[in-house]
């Protein structure tokens, strides 16, 4: 199982828009699961839509996929709309001291249509 799956999971889900999914080390699993979720417009990131969304995860594809942490800010990305992974990681290990360069990367002249 990879990250692909567990994220095609979440965005089954009626109030998510975008799903990015990294590992980070877990003492007892070895591997743990962190999710950052974009939420469809007017729906607020709580507590009990963490549960749902845990919950549902584990209702497709099985409890093996739970997230083992999630937040609801949405994942980085750079200016062409892919997903940064590398901060993601750092974010879910916490080693924000560590991140480095976060601007956003110039857009050449000839991208813009």
């Amino acid at each position: 199982m990879g990250t692909a799956e567990v994220e095609s999971a979440l965005v089954l889900h009626a109030k998510v828009a975008e799903a990015a999914v990294v590992g980070f080390p877990h003492d007892i699993k070895g591997q743990g699961i962190y999710a950052y979720v974009t939420l469809n417009a007017g729906v607020e990131y709580t507590e009990e839509l963490r549960n749902e969304l845990k919950q549902h995860v584990r209702k497709v594809i099985g409890p093996i996929a739970t997230p083992t942490s999630s937040t609801g800010p949405g994942p980085a990305q750079d200016p062409f709309g892919k997903i940064m992974r590398r901060i993601l990681r750092k974010i879910a290990t916490n080693e924000m001291d560590s991140i480095g360069d976060t601007r956003p990367w110039p857009i050449p002249a000839s991208s813009i249509c």
